[in-house]
């Protein structure tokens, strides 16, 4: 059952309420290191979860499902193939790049006391194509519509979430038992942290830089 907050839906927000949204915007990080031994309360979890369904959905699908992880061992697994992964993803960068890619706290599967991993159930409602016949990929984005909810819920309980994409998708599918139909979108891990960084670690650290918004926007045509 959702736990979410209901209000009139078509009452405007106010300036402060405005305000506070877009400070969600700017403060949402992908959190990767500095989780605490702090386990995050059923009813915390029950707002981030219920935020993820709120998302929209093509033809109303609602094609996520949400796997939730507190066991150690299955954490353990995770990261051997996470750990498996990421060598081979090094292979990828050569000189200081590589030295760089190397420094990178990359995740915090076993530091995490909550894993959470989301799929997309891409049978479900499987008569029901409004929406994607042009488009199939269409549930899948979606689903990552609902992890985007779930990182906004996650900051507003001051909460970190980070999303792990180093992870072999067939060794994740046999460590869960998920079915060959639902596709793996998302490995996250959540937890409470001891802060929440003024910019993007990846960022300040010198592997990429934020874009200008201004090259990014084109008008009519390409």
């Amino acid at each position: 059952m959702s736990s979410l907050i209901t209000m009139k839906e078509s009452m405007p927000f106010n300036e402060q309420e405005k305000e506070s949204f877009y400070r969600l915007l700017n403060a949402r990080r992908d959190v990767r290191s500095g989780f605490l031994d702090k386990a995050v309360p059923d009813n915390v979890l029950q707002n981030i979860l219920a935020a993820a369904h709120e998302a929209p959905s093509v033809g109303f699908l609602q094609p996520w499902n949400f796997i939730i992880i507190r066991s150690q061992a299955t954490k353990q697994k995770i990261k051997e193939a996470y750990l498996q992964a990421k060598e081979t993803e090094a292979e990828l960068f050569s000189g200081a790049r590589k030295d760089l890619y190397e420094s990178l706290k990359l995740e915090g599967i076993l530091e995490a006391p909550l894993n959470i991993c989301v799929t997309c159930d891409r049978k479900r409602d499987d008569n029901n194509q409004l929406g994607r016949s042009t488009q199939g990929e269409m549930d899948i984005y979606s689903t990552v519509c609902a992890i985007q909810n779930m990182w906004l819920a996650a900051r507003i309980e001051d909460v970190g979430m980070g999303w792990v994409s180093i992870l072999e998708p067939m060794q994740i599918r046999k460590t869960l038992d998920i079915p060959d139909s639902v596709e793996i979108v998302a490995y996250l891990c959540l937890g409470y942290v001891d802060e929440f960084k003024d910019s993007p670690e990846l960022e300040t650290k010198g592997w990429n830089k934020r874009l200008d918004l201004e090259d990014l926007v084109r008008y009519e045509t390409w």
